[in-house]
């Protein structure tokens, strides 16, 4: 059995901290210092684009040292800021770029149903 995985982070109000760290977690590295109840973890990006700009994004988060909010696994989910008039060829290719995206999306929401019920054990 492997060990469980840690992190240390440099808060500003706890100093260093080494927390447990998700194998889905992407890594702390180069994120600055913030209060420990701001300290969480985000899993690798799921991002849906269009000419180069963002659609869509979604990554597994989990904010374990909140103050007043959930503190289990989830999904933080922005949908993008396209804003422009588009031709009906590319209004197509939206629209399929976002039918293959909510395949992304049932797959995390997959992987996000298996982690949480790893938390109720």
């Amino acid at each position: 059995m492997n060990a469980p995985r840690t992190v240390t982070v440099r808060t500003l109000d706890q100093g260093d901290v080494t927390i447990p760290e998700p194998a889905w977690c992407a890594g702390h590295e180069d994120k600055p210092p913030q209060l420990l109840s701001d300290t969480g973890h985000i899993g690798s990006p799921h991002r849906a684009e269009f000419d180069g700009e963002e659609l869509a994004f979604a990554a597994l988060v989990q904010d374990p040292f909140v103050l007043h909010s959930d503190r289990s696994i989830g999904a933080l989910v922005e949908m993008g800021g396209l804003t422009r008039s588009l031709s009906p060829a590319e209004l197509d290719e939206v629209a399929a770029r976002l039918v293959d995206y909510a395949g992304t999306l049932r797959r995390l929401a997959r992987q996000l149903s298996a982690l949480k019920a790893g938390e109720q054990r």
